[in-house]
């Protein structure tokens, strides 16, 4: 595991706040997990998980007490990216401010590279 405070993702005061308090609440969960996966109707979808452990080849994000987990292959999409944690007036939601997306969908949860 490779532990990172430099450019690589990073998370804003807001989102290591959220996942703290959301972490406190789950039962066995150390981690939330941020990964890539196929599809979405931008071609690409963000998937948030809890971990209780991280595997070897996952970069492990921290601020504030709040730790985060990205996979090997997800990484290179999310290079760059700052996780945040917004509240609107739809709604809260994670965000991924995400400099490689070329476009995203209208909720934020889907991008094109």
């Amino acid at each position: 595991m490779t532990t990172t405070t430099a450019p690589d993702v990073t998370l804003t005061a807001s989102a290591a706040k959220r996942i703290n308090a959301i972490l406190a609440k789950q039962d066995g969960a150390d981690f939330l997990r941020v990964s890539v996966e196929g599809g979405g109707c931008s071609g690409f979808s963000y998937k948030f998980d809890f971990a209780s452990e991280a595997n070897p080849d996952d970069l492990l994000v921290e601020r504030d007490g709040a730790r985060v987990l990205i996979d090997e292959m997800s990484l290179e999409f999310l290079r760059g990216s700052e996780i945040d944690f917004s509240t609107e007036l739809i709604g809260a939601a994670f965000r991924i401010n995400n400099p490689n997306a070329t476009s995203s969908c209208g909720c934020g949860t889907s991008f094109s590279v």
